[in-house]
Order: structure tokens, then sequence, then C-alpha cells
């Protein structure tokens, strides 16, 4: 069918109305008579019923007019850079094109500065994740405080955490760091050497356990007990013992519950 048999309303074959041109390319229709009207983009069809509709050639004019719009260029010189043949495009493009890296470097430092307000005013561990991995070691994943937080965040001992976490330095990080990994050589040590849980050795280190523990939040014995089951039960506990010495998880939950039992907690009984 061709455009004169058409009926009035019908959209033609050759062109679009200016309804279907704002859609194609994401403006609005007042916006399209505004480009109209101030010589912008206007369209160059017109069909047999009056209707004015925008071929080819308008809709990739359309199309350059976003791009130059969206980088920032003002509608005035967008219709110069389009029109002029004095204009070099190329040219305006390569300096608009430096004005958006420097913009884009400006976004990112910005960025960069609300991510550091946000770990200012949260709770917590106040490290960046840098500064984590640099202090916990290579394996730390800094995503683990936010699924101890999914887990745990509705727990009076993670508001204790999060209240002594936010407390804390660096330095302060580092001396934990320090203390946790002298305590896991000492564990290895004395499980190799084959100590027995309820042994003075063995329950020495489970009350070095409970004070480290507490550095975080009040340890009782009922829930170090509690803690212990995980090194022998979470597969992440168990493979991260592992690493240290070989069944070491299991071991350390035997020896914090011995100890406990020491102080007249039955571990059988939670």
């Amino acid at each position: 069918m061709s455009n004169e048999d058409r009926r009035p309303g019908e959209p033609p074959a050759d062109g679009l109305t200016v309804g279907r041109a704002a859609a194609l390319v994401g403006v609005s229709v007042k916006t399209l008579h505004h480009w109209d009207a101030i010589g912008l983009v206007r369209p160059g069809g017109r069909t047999r019923s009056g209707y004015r509709v925008y071929g080819d050639d308008d809709v990739a004019r359309l199309h350059r007019v976003l791009v130059y719009r969206e980088i920032g260029i003002p509608l005035s010189a967008i219709g110069r850079l389009l029109d002029d043949p004095e204009v070099d495009a190329r040219e305006h493009l390569r300096r608009q094109r430096g004005q958006l890296v420097d913009r884009i470097s400006r976004l990112e430092r910005m960025v960069g500065a609300v991510d550091r307000m946000l770990l200012e005013s949260r709770p917590g561990i106040r490290l960046t994740p840098e500064e984590q991995v640099e202090i916990f070691g290579a394996d730390w994943q800094p995503s683990w405080t936010e699924e101890a937080e999914e887990r745990w965040g509705g727990t009076e001992q993670w508001a204790q955490y999060a209240e002594r976490a936010a407390r804390m330095g660096p330095e302060d990080w580092k001396d934990v760091a320090a203390a946790t990994e002298a305590l896991e050589a000492d564990l290895a040590s004395a499980h190799r050497d084959g100590a027995e849980p309820g042994s003075d050795r063995a329950d020495a280190l489970a009350e070095r356990h409970r004070a480290l523990i507490s550095t975080y939040f009040d340890c009782t014995y009922a829930l170090q007990v509690c803690i212990g089951r995980t090194y022998a039960e979470d597969p992440g506990w168990v493979a991260h013992y592992d690493a240290v010495a070989p069944g070491l998880g299991g071991w350390l939950c035997r020896v914090i519950a011995a100890n406990a039992r020491a102080h007249g907690v039955d571990p059988d009984a939670l």
C-alpha cells in the first residue's frame, strides 16, 4: 500500500510521525517540537494528509543531536556543529572528550569521598577493604563482615562488636591480627604435640581464645562452646583451621568444651 492510499491517521511508510520519532530516540514530543521551532531538527517530509514526518536523514540528525547534548554541548552550539561547514566538528569533539575525561576523574574522586564517608559513618570495622586485606592477610574477604552482619546483626553480641570495632583504628586491628596469628600458631603446636583437651596447656589456650573473642564482645564459656562447634562443623572454619594444621578445628572445639566443663558449664546441655 502506498502512502497515497493510506487512511487518515495511519503512519506513513517512508517517515515517522513526531510521536513515533520521539519514542524511537527516547525524548518527549515536546522536545522534538522545541527542536523543530528553533530549527535544530525539522521533519523534512510531509504526507498528502499534511502530516509532517521524520525521514531517515532527520532521524540520523536526531541521534547526532542527542550525542552532542549528552556530552554537554548546548543546543545553540549543536546547530552550528551540524550546519556550519567552517566548524571543525572533529576538533570540537576532541576538546569535549578531554573535558569528559576530566569530569569522569572528578566524579571518581567524589565517589571515593562518598565511600569514605559511608565507611566512617557505619558501625563495625572502620577500615577500607585495602586496609583489611593488608592487616588480615591476602585470604581475607571484606565481604565476610557483611555476611556476618546479615547473619548475626540482630544479636546483642553483634551490637557489642559494632560498638567496639568502631573505636578501633588500624593499629588496634594490627594488634588483634598479631594476637590471632600467635594464638593459632600455639594451638597448632599444642595439637601436634598431642596436648589433651582438659590439660593445663589446652585449658590455657582455651582461655586465650576466649579473651581474644572478648575483644569483640563479651564471651561467656557457654557462648565460647557454641563458637567452638562452628570450628568443627562449618566448612569455612574447618578449612581455615585445616590450613593451619589438619584437624585443628575439631581439636579446638573439644579443648573449648573441656575447659567450659571445668568452669561448671555442661556443653551437652547447650
